[in-house]
């Protein structure tokens, strides 16, 4: 079973590296029972979310930074719709909720990331 309990203490970069690992073990259930689209499009945004950040992190520039980490939040945002979609088609597994709430959250500090380095002034 998934816990994300103690995720709140991790750094942005761990956390959604976690999550990337749940998002793929997920998928290879949902190919399992035969969701191979849904499975691939998850795959996609889910696993590019933490992608994104680290690339954003070894950004040249602060407008890279930025760019990269308006990407993940894109990312995250459609993670959030297919796993919208999915907890709608399998109601009786918790972790597509589970899923859904660690990518809401996600989502929150990616943006509130993006929104702080819109603010600082450029060095």
């Amino acid at each position: 079973m998934i816990t994300f309990n103690n995720t709140p203490k991790l750094p942005i970069k761990e956390r959604s590296f976690k999550f990337a690992v749940e998002i793929v073990k997920f998928c290879i259930y949902l190919k399992e029972i035969r969701q191979y689209e849904l499975s691939n499009q998850l795959i996609r945004s889910g696993t590019s979310i933490g992608a994104n950040l680290r690339e954003a992190v070894n950004g040249y520039s602060k407008k890279d930074f930025i760019y990269k980490v308006s990407i993940a939040q894109k990312e995250a945002d459609e993670t959030i719709y297919w796993l919208e979609i999915i907890n709608e088609i399998i109601v009786d597994d918790p972790i597509p909720s589970q899923l859904l709430n660690e990518s809401r959250q996600l989502l929150k500090i990616i943006r509130t990331i993006s929104m702080n380095a819109q603010k600082q002034p450029n060095n």
